[in-house]
């Protein structure tokens, strides 16, 4: 069990909700004249449903959930500044997650101006759950995991991540954004056994929707109603709803071939990227780009923009010395990148 009084910041717990015109009205009628919209350029001169009841369903039936154990964001930094908003008082509590992580988490952290506490991952950006949880404290109210890890691209240890979930009081975040190359399973399969868990999921990367900024943070119903209280009323457009709702189940068999697409030219961008002089080291990824050490990164990606191929320089990263980061794409543009590399 976990009492969620304990966790939920004193304002936040004894707060009312901003009740817009419709939340007061369930259900469809022939007149609307409770919102002061224009009554022209039908149908997005209304409000959209601040809830998205109907694309929450379709995304329960995919994802294996209820739908009231689904939040959905503006893309997955909103659920994330959330969980900040909701559960850590600014200037007194902290969070501890992994380094090197996500960047949002920490930009979050200073944002609401809650103390960010990373703990180095191993040579092999792997987790060690003692370490973690030594870092913890009583005002320690969010741990943030990220797996697979951004930039790093590998699985954290899963008996690890079980170790902080079941030692750990307060409230555990997973982020699953590249769980779809991934061949192990999703924590949501553990969500009605860790009351404390919240697990991020995004349609930006496999689904290939990145510009509809769609976020998904799934977790107990207790947990989602304190999301909805505290996001915006009407967070996610009229638009970003109908489209990813209409192309849900049309494109649940496309996104899973377009998978095994990107997952088939993985070995051998990886083959070709080992024949190069300048690679010295590909880290193992369980997701759909590669953490890549080169000789002079700093010298490799501006010889890249030259070129007009953009990777990600992660230099300055920690554990990311002269470190690449570099999204599989197509098999005309990985090879259009090794041809590039092949000049140097």
């Amino acid at each position: 069990m976990i009492h969620l009084e304990q966790f939920v910041r004193p304002n936040i717990w004894k707060l009312k909700p901003y009740s817009c015109a419709r939340d007061e009205f369930k259900g469809e009628a022939s007149v609307y004249l409770d919102a002061n919209e224009s009554p022209y350029n039908q149908p997005y001169n209304r409000y959209p449903d601040p809830l998205q009841v109907s694309l929450k369903e379709k995304i329960a039936q995919i994802k294996k959930v209820s739908p009231s154990q689904i939040m959905i964001g503006n893309g997955s930094d909103e659920p994330i500044d959330l969980v900040f908003r909701i559960f850590c008082e600014p200037k007194m509590d902290n969070v501890v997650t992994i380094e090197p992580t996500y960047g949002m988490y920490k930009v979050a952290a200073d944002i609401n101006n809650i103390e960010y506490r990373p703990v180095l991952l191993d040579a092999d950006f792997q987790l060690n759950a003692g370490k973690l949880l030594a870092a913890t404290d009583e005002h320690t109210k969010v741990i943030f995991l990220c797996s697979p890890n951004n930039p790093s691209g590998n699985l954290l240890k899963r008996t690890e991540m079980q170790k902080v979930l079941e030692t750990f009081p307060g409230i555990v975040v997973i982020d699953e954004a590249y769980i779809d190359f991934s061949s192990e399973p999703s924590w949501l399969n553990d969500l009605d056994k860790y009351p404390n868990l919240i697990v991020l999921h995004t349609f930006s990367k496999a689904w290939g929707l990145a510009s509809m900024r769609c976020g998904l943070a799934f977790a107990s119903e207790e947990i989602i109603g304190f999301f909805n209280k505290v996001k915006y009323p009407y967070n996610i457009s009229e638009l970003t709803q109908r489209y990813v709702s209409e192309q849900l189940f049309e494109k649940d068999a496309i996104k899973n071939r377009w998978v095994e697409l990107i997952l088939g030219e993985k070995q051998p961008f990886i083959n070709e990227l080992n024949t190069l002089d300048l690679v010295e080291k590909i880290y193992p990824s369980d997701a759909n780009f590669l953490l890549v050490k080169v000789k002079n990164a700093d010298k490799v990606y501006k010889w890249l923009v030259e070129k007009g191929i953009i990777v990600r320089n992660r230099n300055n990263i920690s554990l990311c010395n002269n470190c690449l980061r570099i999204t599989i794409g197509t098999k005309e543009e990985n090879k259009a990148l090794i041809n590039a590399l092949k000049l140097i």
